[in-house]
């Protein structure tokens, strides 16, 4: 975070709005439903769960991902964009160079499932392996971009992509404007930035609660800091939601709009991703699940009858095993 007093945000939700409009018939804009008819309602007041995990690719990344995309000149969307990502900004960065009809470059560490790259070719992506690592793979794409003049896609720390994921926030507060609380999982901190700066412009009073695994608490402990904080380890197997360190971008929307970060445990996410199978149909990843596992852990404290929004955020059958 920057000292020295109050600095002019790094993104404002004319930012958000024009990304909405921007990305508007090229992802889909996912249901809000309510959960509160169900036997064994796990909150106090009405309940809502934005179904992120319905989106295109399986979770929210598409939206970053497509709003940089277009976001770039026609010579740099011509070039073709690079990132490293096995998992679900990948598969959003594929799919966004696919709707441009360009080119996407995405390196693996050698270590990542054959299955996760033949899904990758399989939306058109030209797939290369480097390292036995993320971080192997990142530098060999930051590389390759400056190589080959490709415009590389970071899936927390841009701008563009922060705005994209924020759109999040503009449809759950156009759908559900009572909602008192908002509940997101936290991985390196894009979703939450993008619509925690959407949801307190629109409607300040209402509360923005991150959640992060027990094994992950990046931006909790980087809040308490008062600056970026770097985990000497993770220890949770929700590995969308576990990022070693976060950005200084993230820290700072985080710490602007963000009312507080709670944590859950692997097994409390296992139990709620149960839960939103066997009660509601809906396949959530181990992730996906966290903001749910929140609510239903007792982790936040609920005023009776305040109206609550959980965030599913990506799809998958992790959270059942």
């Amino acid at each position: 975070m920057t000292p020295g007093g109050p600095q002019p945000a790094p993104l404002g939700l004319a930012d958000i709005e024009a990304a909405a409009e921007r990305i508007a018939g090229r992802v889909r804009r996912t249901p809000l439903i309510d959960a509160m008819p169900l036997k064994d309602a796990p909150a106090p007041g009405a309940l809502r769960l934005k179904l992120e995990c319905l989106q295109v690719t399986g979770s929210f990344k598409p939206r970053g991902a497509t709003n940089k995309l277009l976001s770039l000149d026609e010579a740099q969307v011509s070039r073709g964009i690079i990132t490293a990502s096995g998992g679900n900004h990948g598969l959003a960065v594929a799919y966004a160079a696919r709707q441009a009809a360009t080119r996407a470059v995405i390196y693996l560490p050698t270590s990542t499932p054959a299955a996760k790259a033949a899904k990758l070719a399989a939306w058109g992506a030209e797939v290369r392996f480097e390292g036995g690592v993320w971080d192997k793979a990142n530098e060999a794409a930051l590389a390759a971009a400056e190589c080959e003049g490709l415009t590389y896609l970071h899936p927390f720390a841009d701008p563009a992509v922060i705005a994209g994921q924020g759109t999040v926030g503009l449809e759950i507060l156009d759908d559900a404007p009572e909602t008192g609380l908002l509940l997101v999982a936290i991985g390196g901190g894009g979703l939450i930035s993008g619509i925690a700066t959407a949801a307190k412009a629109l409607k300040p009073s209402i509360r923005v609660v991150g959640v992060e695994p027990t094994g992950a608490p990046t931006l909790k402990e980087s809040l308490a800091a008062g600056q970026l904080v770097t985990l000497p380890a993770i220890e949770t197997e929700a590995g969308t939601l576990a990022p070693r360190r976060s950005a200084e971008i993230n820290l700072e929307l985080i710490a602007r709009h963000v009312d507080e970060i709670v944590l859950v445990s692997d097994e409390e996410m296992r139990a709620a991703a149960r839960w939103l199978w066997f009660e509601l149909g809906i396949a959530a990843e181990l992730s996906g699940a966290a903001a749910l596992a929140a609510l239903k852990a007792d982790r936040v404290e609920t005023a009776p009858g305040t109206p609550v929004t959980a965030l599913v955020c990506g799809a998958g059958t992790d959270g059942l095993s």
